[in-house]
């Protein structure tokens, strides 16, 4: 950044400082307009709009040196585009009676059950959560994520001991914009929601980060052990860039 462009960014910082987060695009006729977060990263070098699929929350990421009225005119020419992305996103899925959800390429139908009590528990492909109504969805979702650690964590240590690494420890996570992690101290933390995809891409993330225990890196080395850990690497890959945001939809 030159001498001129950071005394302009500063000004800018200044002057807004205590400007509005959102801004708003004009929708369609008969609808609200569209609010976006609107978020200044110092690091930024260029305008980045993008929608959270979880939540279809627009957000424009800015540098430092945009003002908020280049922001919103970045905004109002996209407008057409971001209208087209957000009628596209796929419906929000509820955890409520009779919901559909898939779980490890299978389906399993959720039936609450007020009047039992106890953990919930499968009956072949239906789901069975007890309890009052308002904990329904926390309640799937908690054993959505027991199963997700039981299945993650055998995943991870057979894989583990093809590479004579001793089983790492592993979490559960729910993070908006990555699948999976290896730490330097060698955990791995993987998105529960895996566990709503189908088999071969659960057994391909898993491979990604347990071949982070031998090479902390994405080079040549390091994709060759993922392809000796799992045979899924290249249908997995192709199936989270084509339906992998759809997973954020459920709960």
């Amino acid at each position: 950044m030159t001498e001129a462009m950071g005394m302009r960014a500063h000004r800018v910082q200044r002057a807004e400082r205590r400007a509005a987060r959102l801004l708003h695009v004009a929708a369609p006729a008969g609808a609200e307009p569209i609010a976006v977060t609107l978020r200044r990263n110092p690091r930024a070098r260029r305008l980045m709009l993008s929608i959270d699929p979880s939540d279809s929350c627009p957000a424009l990421v800015i540098p430092p040196f945009v003002s908020v009225g280049e922001a919103q005119a970045f905004l109002d020419s996209r407008r057409d585009w971001l209208i087209r992305r957000l009628a596209a996103l796929p419906a929000r899925i509820a955890f409520t009676h009779g919901a559909m959800i898939p779980f490890r390429g299978a389906t399993l139908s959720l039936c609450h059950r007020p009047d039992r009590r106890g953990a919930p528990w499968q009956e072949g492909d239906v789901l069975v959560v007890t309890g009052d109504a308002r904990h329904l969805a926390r309640r799937t979702t908690d054993w959505l994520k027991r199963r997700a650690m039981e299945d993650f964590a055998a995943r991870a240590a057979a894989k583990a001991a093809l590479l004579d690494h001793r089983a790492p420890r592993v979490a559960v996570r729910d993070p908006k914009r990555q699948w999976g992690s290896c730490s330097n101290d060698g955990t791995l933390r993987l998105s529960w929601r895996l566990i709503l995809a189908p088999e071969q891409v659960i057994d391909y993330v898993v491979a990604h980060e347990v071949a982070h225990l031998s090479e902390m890196n994405h080079g040549r080395a390091f994709w060759a052990i993922v392809a000796r850990l799992t045979p899924h690497m290249a249908t997995a890959r192709i199936w989270l860039r084509r339906h992998g945001a759809g997973l954020l939809r459920y709960g």
